[in-house]
């Protein structure tokens, strides 16, 4: 669990996991964050093996989810591992929040 909030004023309850109301349902997955670029939202890229039956071989597939990030866990950077969990549709393209911060590169 991180720290609360510093401003409760100003702290966006809505869409926090933690001090919130934001129900977390679904899948929870781990990724690579790719991307800090936008406001409050990272990319998490995801790598798994796909088989081919036709070649009976793996291939490998990735897959870039668009994920919400609460206000407590400000300190996200490009190549952090982080879990993330589905919830309800926070935008257009965000339908997932990191819960947890893993490990990153260093």
């Amino acid at each position: 669990m991180p720290p609360e909030p510093d401003d409760s004023e100003a702290y966006d309850y809505e869409k926090c996991p933690f001090y919130g109301s934001l129900s977390v349902r679904g899948q929870t997955l781990e990724g690579t964050v790719v991307s800090t670029d936008m406001a409050k939202t990272v990319i998490v890229e995801r790598e798994y093996d796909v088989f081919v039956p036709k070649y009976d071989r793996y291939m490998k597939r990735r897959s870039r989810i668009p994920a919400h990030v609460p206000g407590v866990l400000d300190d996200v950077a490009v190549g952090d591992e982080v879990t993330i969990a589905e919830t309800r549709p926070l935008s257009k393209t965000k339908s997932h929040v990191v819960v947890e911060i893993i490990g990153g590169d260093e």
